[in-house]
């Protein structure tokens, strides 16, 4: 995906001075960032600096106590992520959420009769549905997990267990895609597959954007298009990878150790 700098003034989605409180406490205040079309952004910070508050009110988990969040000009506040699946935004976690003794052909059969609203029992059909039975293969295929469809989830390694986890959420056939930590747990050999497979599906599936949560600091510099920093529950800086990499203040304030590979051109 490339950035397409002319649909800056038509975001996909933004976050207008949205603040969450919890009681007294309040764990992000007044945040504002947009994505468009085109863009991988990565949203950082340390621990404590709001980044998972921040997504769960964008994918209306939370409802934001104050500001707006908004998806396609539609304000999403609080409409859950089952909806706002329906709608074109869908979500992985860091904790892998899949279901153990599922097949991954069962996995994402789930996933794409959810996409289809077919919510009667599932599994008395789904193995007869050839058309949905046909877009299973389909993400499977683009996510390297064609020969994987008949392995019970629990079998799989920990990397295949993320790719499940992320084909599920393209089994939604979304517009915008966020990732929290997708590699997290897993080796660095195999961080670096599943980002390389993540980006390509994204692009044959028609991805229009990825948000990613991450703290891998290589992973963020190699494969944004923009860093949204946070700190203590504010946006620190909204800039492109570059400009981030390049000020001491800014990696000892979000990351405190600087990468040792080189970005790479997408």
């Amino acid at each position: 995906m490339q950035p397409d700098h002319a649909a800056d003034t038509a975001p996909l989605f933004e976050t207008i001075n949205v603040s969450k409180s919890f009681g007294v406490f309040r764990a992000i205040s007044n945040v504002s960032f947009r994505v468009s079309d085109g863009e991988f952004v990565s949203i950082v910070g340390p621990n404590g600096a709001g980044k998972t508050t921040l997504v769960n009110v964008v994918t209306g988990l939370l409802r934001p106590t104050a500001g707006a969040v908004r998806f396609l000009g539609r304000d999403i506040a609080g409409i859950g992520p089952v909806e706002l699946a329906r709608l074109g935004m869908s979500r992985t976690f860091q904790l892998v959420n899949i279901f153990p003794a599922l097949t991954v052909r069962e996995t994402l059969a789930v996933a794409v009769a959810s996409r289809l609203r077919r919510v009667g029992n599932p599994f008395r059909s789904l193995g007869r549905d050839d058309a949905l039975q046909a877009d299973v293969e389909r993400v499977a295929e683009v996510l390297g997990l064609r020969a994987r469809l008949e392995t019970v989830a629990l079998a799989l390694s920990q990397g295949e267990k993320k790719l499940l986890d992320i084909a599920s959420a393209f089994a939604l056939n979304p517009v915008v895609i966020l990732l929290d930590e997708p590699t997290s747990g897993v080796s660095t050999g195999d961080k670096h597959a599943i980002m390389g497979v993540l980006v390509a599906a994204a692009k044959a599936a028609g991805v229009r954007a990825i948000v990613q949560v991450e703290h891998d600091m290589d992973l963020v510099e190699r494969y944004s298009h923009r860093i949204v920093a946070l700190q203590e529950g504010t946006v620190l800086a909204d800039m492109p990878p570059d400009a981030f990499f390049k000020d001491p203040a800014m990696i000892a304030a979000v990351a405190g150790t600087r990468p040792q590979t080189q970005r790479k051109p997408h």
